[in-house]
C-alpha cells in the first residue's frame, strides 16, 4: 500500500516553509545519502511501511555514521516506533535520531531543530529518552512468556477433522478477474483508514460531526468524494486481480503441501507458517495457519486458495501531473483513493470466493459495517501481517498464482508490492478459522523455519526481525534474559 503518511510529512512541512526533496519509495541508502549531500540538506528523514524497511533504516544509520554525517535522522511510519529507534536505530548513528509519530508532530520537531536556540535542548530530551528505552528493554524478559517450541507444536489446535468435508472450490487453478469496475467496489470501500492517513482519528461516519475535528474531516470528505467520482468517470485506475484454489494438506503439523493435481500425487508448492509460542492457561491452542488445513495423514481432501488484486494500475500518470503542477494535496488524495480501492476489491473478492467461486457460504448475508468487523467465515491472511509475519511467503504465493503474469503487480527485492495499491493473500474456508498473532518466537522455532525452507537461520532471523524473543548471536543462555 501507499505510504500516505509519508507525503502528508512532505505537505505539512512545506506548508510551513520547509523545501522538502521527495526522493520516494524504496530508495537505496547511497541515493539518500548522496541527495543530502547534494542539496545540503538540515535533516533526513525515514518512513518505513513494511517489515524490511526496519533492517534498511538502521544501514542508512550505519552508513550517516560511516560518512561522517551530523544531521538529525528522523524515523516515522506504520512499521516504526520509539523502542525500535531507540533500541535498533540510534545505537548505529552518534547524531540524532527522533522518532515523529505523525505529520502534526513532524513541523514542531523539524522547527526546533533547525534553530540552533532550540536544537540542543531537543537532542539532549530525546538521547535520554532513548536511553531510558534501550534500558527497560534490556530489563525485561523478552522471551517470558513463552513455551519450547515442541511443546508448542503438541498443543496445535484440535480440529475435529473427522465427521467433517472440506468444501470443494468451484474450479481448481487460477482464474483472472476481469469484470470488475471501480463502480463496484464503492460500496466496499472501509473510509476509517482513508481518515487515519489523514491523521483524522475516530470511528467513521461519527468522525464527520465531531465537534473538534468534524469540519475538516467533512470537508476531506467533500474533496475525496468529488476525486472518486472524477477517477471513476474518466477511468483513471483499472482494477487487475488474479485467484486461485488448489488441493492441499497441512503436513509436519507447520506447513502446507499444495498439490498439482486433483489425485495428489505431486507436490506443487509447499508453504511455511509460524506458530504461537507464547504462555497460555492449560488446555488453550498455540496456533499456526497450517491448523486450518487438514492433515495429510488424515485422509481428507482439503483446499487453500490465494489471491492478489490491484487498484494502481493507471495511477503514475496522473500522480506525476498533480505533482508537475505542484498540487501535492490531490495527488496524496488520489493515492489514498487508491488504496481504498484496493482494500475494497480484496474485501470484493473474497465476498465473491465465500458465496460463489468457492462457494461455502452461498447464503452469506452481510452489510459493508458487518464485512469490516470480519463477521464472516473463513479468513484472507497475508503475508507480512501478525498471523504469516514472513514476508518471503509472498514469493511462493506469486509462483502459486503466476501473479505479475496475470496482474502486472510485481514485488521488489523487499517484497514490497508494485503498483502499491495492491492486497494479497491466502483464503482458508475452515469455520474455526480466525485471525491471530504469531507474537514472539524463540531460536527453537527460527531454526526449524530456516530448515523447512531452506534458508540460513541469519537469513531467516533476519526477515523475522519484529517477532524474535531472542537476540540474534547471543548465547543460548540469553534467551530468556
Amino acid at each position: 500500500m501507499q505510504d500516505i503518511g509519508k507525503n502528508i510529512v512532505g505537505v505539512v512541512l512545506q506548508c510551513n516553509n520547509f523545501e522538502v526533496i521527495d526522493l520516494g519509495v524504496m530508495v537505496p541508502a547511497e541515493r539518500i545519502l548522496e541527495a543530502a549531500k547534494r542539496e545540503k540538506a538540515q535533516i533526513i528523514g525515514l518512513s518505513g511501511l513494511i517489515t524490511p524497511s526496519l533492517d534498511e533504516m538502521v544501514h542508512v544509520a550505519s552508513e550517516m555514521q560511516r560518512l561522517d554525517f551530523d544531521l538529525p535522522l528522523l524515523i516515522g511510519g506504520a512499521t516504526t516506533s520509539p523502542a525500535h529507534t531507540a533500541v535498533k536505530i540510534e545505537p548505529n548513528y552518534e547524531g540524532p535520531v527522533i522518532y515523529v509519530k505523525d505529520a502534526s508532530r513532524s513541523v514542531g520537531v523539524a522547527q526546533a531543530l533547525v534553530q540552533e536556540s532550540t536544537r540542543g535542548a531537543l537532542v539532549e530530551k530525546v538521547r535520554e529518552e532513548n536511553a531510558r528505552r534501550r534500558e527497560l528493554h534490556a530489563s525485561k524478559k523478552r522471551l517470558a512468556p513463552q513455551v519450547p517450541f515442541a511443546r508448542a507444536q503438541a498443543s496445535r489446535l484440535a480440529v475435529e477433522w473427522q465427521g467433517y468435508t472440506p468444501p470443494r472450490p468451484g474450479f481448481t487453478g487460477t482464474r483472472l478477474i476481469d469484470d470488475v469496475s471501480l463502480a463496484d467496489l464503492v460500496d466496499y470501500i472501509d473510509w476509517m483508514p482513508f481518515f487515519n492517513a489523514w491523521e483524522f482519528h475516530g470511528k467513521y461516519p461519527d468522525i464527520l460531526t465531531d465537534k473538534v475535528v468534524g469540519e475538516e474531516a467533512s470537508k476531506l470528505k467533500h474533496d475525496a468524494d468529488a476525486m472518486l467520482e472524477q477517477v471513476i468517470r474518466e477511468g483513471w485506475l483499472a482494477p487487475s486481480a488474479v485467484v486461485g484454489f488448489f488441493p492441499a494438506n497441512s503436513i509436519e503439523h507447520d506447513d502446507i503441501r499444495v498439490y498439482a493435481d486433483p489425485a495428489r500425487k505431486q507436490e506443487l508448492i509447499r508453504l511455511h507458517h509460524l506458530r504461537q509460542q507464547r504462555g497460555k492457561q492449560d488446555g488453550q491452542p498455540q496456533l499456526c495457519l497450517a491448523d486450518y488445513i487438514a492433515p495429510a495423514d488424515s485422509g481428507i481432501e482439503d483446499y487453500i486458495g490465494g489471491f492478489v488484486v490491484s487498484a494502481g494500475h493507471g495511477i503514475d500518470q496522473h500522480v506525476a501531473r498533480f505533482e508537475a503542477g505542484h498540487d501535492d494535496y490531490s495527488s496524496i488524495m488520489l493515492k489514498a483513493l487508491a488504496d481504498r480501492f484496493a482494500e475494497a476489491f480484496a474485501e470484493y473478492l473474497h465476498e465473491r470466493v465465500r458465496k460463489d467461486l468457492w462457494g461455502y457460504a452461498k447464503d452469506e448475508q452481510l452489510n459493508n459495517a458487518e464485512l469490516i468487523r470480519e463477521a464472516y467465515t473463513g479468513i484472507r491472511p497475508a503475508p507480512g501481517y501478525p498471523a504469516c509475519p514472513d514476508h518471503t511467503e509472498k514469493a511462493l504465493l506469486w509462483q502459486l498464482l503466476d501473479a505479475e503474469k496475470a496482474t502486472g503487480v510485481s514485488l521488489t527485492e523487499s517484497f514490497a508490492m508494485l503498483p502499491t495499491a495492491s492486497v494479497s493473500g491466502f483464503y482458508f474456508s475452515h469455520p474455526d478459522a480466525k485471525y491471530f498473532s504469531v507474537g514472539k518466537i524463540a531460536r527453537d522455532q527460527v531454526e526449524s523455519y530456516a530448515a523447512r525452507k531452506g534458508m540460513t537461520i541469519e537469513d531467516a532471523a533476519r526477515w523475522l526481525a519484529p517477532n524474535l524473543g531472542y537476540t540474534p548471536g547471543a548465547p543460548r543462555a540469553a534467551d530468556a534474559a
